[in-house]
């Protein structure tokens, strides 16, 4: 199948020669090598299918052996292999398969893998230890945000990064409103539904929204931190799962009616604007990359790593989260045409590549290392189940229509507040992914990062002044 398919749908075989075998002349392939050449051009993911077999062998080798180690090598064709393996399982699942179903089943198989002990224990200590020593989600946010930023045409990033804060904020207010009113009319009271239900949705993940506000809470309350957490960790995670749900829904919506969607894009051009195209077309084609050459790609990822190690220091200095500050320094670069057409292009086919190629053995690693599903399935109790769905469905009809009013593309703008009800970066790359539209990641950084510092200080405000 496609290496490059992060649809929803199953992608199609990728295969050399004729239909069954049989060769353009009308005679039937030989094994060697025309049936070899066509098996090993039929791929799981990125991964052909003689080449997967060989690597289970040799990883489950290395197991029996005591021999796997929380290095480059091992760890990328363990996390290929998973998360290809997992995607795949998803995207043939009837009905599921519309819905992100490889986005799902790429988080959190691995996670319940994990909690369960169905993963050999060195191999699992190795790919917890080389997720949260190596720190690669933000390489892929960096590439992400970088090579998006680059795409768009300057007027169009102003007029997006500007009308963007409208729908957001409004969907917040409402979901924070509707939210409550549910979770109180199924008797789990007011002040815990909005406290402990719907803000940690919208906190902004774990590390930016349930640690901060869980301690902001206990030196409040004066209950101890760890309790607290126990409490607002399960919404994040039902919230996150949610809102990659409708995310896939809306993908296969956008499918059904491609008026209301730029399958990526914001909002409609004006004559006058221009993007530069994407290496990836929709309908899960490769295209050339053109005069792009090695070195400028190169020179592309290497400027994407700069601007992240910059935002990295101006949480330093600064305290503003590193993706953010790294987000606005890319804007920055993009608006001041500091980056040649040559370079952005080179930032495209990163974005392209790492899209493509390291998307689900991400998911793969953050299911292990980074997604309790004990705190998953904690949340499973009826009232908070249609509390939290009250919650993300509100903020996402709501992005709908204001986006819909605001002349933006409302199934984008939809899926951008969906983000805010995710589980901090690695839920952008769900939802995202889930809806086939990581173009989007910078606006669903602001959702996130900003969206989610903004509600954190405003709850801790007030409940503060309500004690």
């Amino acid at each position: 199948m496609s290496a490059h398919d992060t649809s929803g749908t199953t992608p199609h075989l990728e295969t050399v020669g004729g239909p069954e075998g049989v060769n353009a002349g009308g005679t039937r392939d030989r094994f060697w090598p025309e049936a070899w050449w066509r098996l090993i051009d039929t791929r799981i993911g990125i991964v052909p299918i003689p080449v997967y077999i060989l690597l289970v062998l040799i990883i489950a080798a290395l197991v029996e052996a005591g021999l796997v180690k929380s290095d480059g090598p091992t760890m990328i064709v363990v996390l290929v292999l998973g998360g290809f393996t997992c995607a795949e399982v998803g995207k043939r699942l009837p009905l599921l398969r519309n819905i992100g179903a490889g986005a799902i089943f790429a988080t959190f198989i691995p996670s319940a893998l994990a909690y369960y002990h169905l993963i050999p224990p060195q191999l699992q200590k190795a790919i917890v230890d080389f997720t949260k020593s190596t720190n690669f989600l933000y390489i892929f946010i960096a590439t992400i945000i970088v090579g998006s930023i680059f795409a768009m045409d300057r007027e169009v990033l102003i007029r997006g990064f500007l009308k963007i804060f409208v729908p957001l904020a409004v969907g917040s207010v409402a979901a924070a409103i509707v939210g409550t009113l549910v979770g109180t009319a199924l008797g789990l009271g007011a002040y815990h539904t909005f406290f402990y239900v719907v803000v940690p949705i919208m906190a902004g993940g774990v590390g930016e929204g349930a640690i901060p506000l869980s301690i902001g809470y206990a030196a409040i309350s004066g209950v101890a931190q760890g309790e607290v957490f126990a409490q607002v960790l399960p919404p994040v995670m039902l919230g996150s799962l949610t809102a990659i749900l409708l995310a896939g829904a809306l993908n296969y919506v956008g499918k059904k009616y491609p008026s209301l969607t730029g399958e990526g894009r914001l909002q409609p051009h004006r004559d006058d604007e221009d993007d530069f195209q994407p290496v990836h077309e929709a309908e899960g084609k490769e295209k050339d990359v053109g005069s792009t050459g090695v070195s400028t790609i190169a020179a592309a990822g290497l400027t994407a790593i700069m601007l992240y190690l910059l935002g990295v220091l101006c949480h330093h200095w600064f305290g503003l989260p590193a993706p953010v500050a790294m987000l606005f320094l890319a804007v920055l670069a993009k608006l001041t045409r500091g980056v040649s057409p040559d370079l952005q292009r080179g930032g495209l086919v990163v974005f392209d590549f790492v899209r493509t190629t390291m998307t689900y053995p991400l998911l793969f690693a953050i299911g292990v290392a980074m997604t309790p599903w004990d705190k998953l399935v904690a949340a499973f109790h009826p009232a908070n189940i249609v509390t939290i769905a009250s919650t993300v469905i509100t903020i996402m009809t709501v992005g709908f229509i204001v986006g819909r009013l605001m002349k933006l593309y409302p199934i984008e703008t939809a899926i951008i507040n969906a983000c805010h009800s995710g589980q901090g970066g690695t839920g952008d790359v769900a939802i995202l992914t889930a809806a086939n539209r990581m173009q989007l990641m910078p606006f669903a950084q602001i959702a996130t990062r900003i969206g989610g510092a903004i509600t954190v200080t405003v709850v801790l405000v007030v409940m503060g002044y309500l004690k």
